[in-house]
């Protein structure tokens, strides 16, 4: 019973399981890389919406209704 034979109940081989009980820095590796890449997303999206100009940011209810009371 080694400490990653929870994966067998979600789909993974009897070999991916005894490769991480074997080298348990593999999913160390793989936590890291993912959370890495979801911070990297978040500071991306930042960035994007910390440079915006303010007429980028106006709501969309409140361009409609603009361009209602400029067609009038």
């Amino acid at each position: 019973m080694g400490q990653f034979d929870w994966f067998r109940k979600i789909g993974a081989t009897k070999e991916a399981v005894a490769v991480l009980n074997d080298q348990p820095i593999l999913f160390t590796i793989l936590l890291v890389v993912l959370v890495t890449i979801i911070l990297q997303c978040v500071l991306i999206w930042y960035i994007h919406y910390a440079t915006m100009k303010p007429e980028q940011k106006v709501k969309k209810d409140k361009k409609g209704a603009a361009a209602k009371k400029g067609g009038k």
